[in-house]
């Protein structure tokens, strides 16, 4: 079973980014309702994917992709970006920090589930 862990800080965003994943085979879901409780919980269990919300109200998104990226045991783990900042500037930043997909809310399912899939399926 392939664990992915979903940071938002709305709890309905949470509940369809995983309404959206619920077709992807043999996948567990975690949450996070802040950037602490996501480094919290990358620390504590190994994960195999990460979707990421930059906006939050305790540490941003960019500072939990740095943090990923900086441990050695998280260093290739995917992770999207999903966030409604469609600006230039935040994509760079997300991407040079180690995003490996940036993408924007809104999103589809048809958008969404070929990513995940092949992230999964490449690791």
């Amino acid at each position: 079973m392939r664990r992915v862990l979903v940071v938002d800080d709305s709890a309905t965003m949470r509940r369809m980014i995983m309404a959206s994943l619920r077709d992807v085979r043999d996948v567990a879901f975690d949450q996070a309702v802040s950037g602490l409780e996501a480094i919290e919980r990358v620390t504590l269990a190994p994960v195999d994917l990460v979707v990421l919300d930059l906006n939050m109200p305790d540490v941003h998104g960019l500072e939990v992709l740095r943090f990923i990226r900086g441990q050695d045991s998280l260093r290739g783990v995917p992770v999207i970006v999903l966030t409604t900042r469609s600006d230039d500037q935040s994509r760079t930043a997300a991407m040079s920090s180690g995003a490996t997909v940036y993408m924007t809310k809104p999103f589809t399912p048809e958008t969404l589930v070929p990513e995940v899939e092949r992230l999964l399926r490449a690791g």
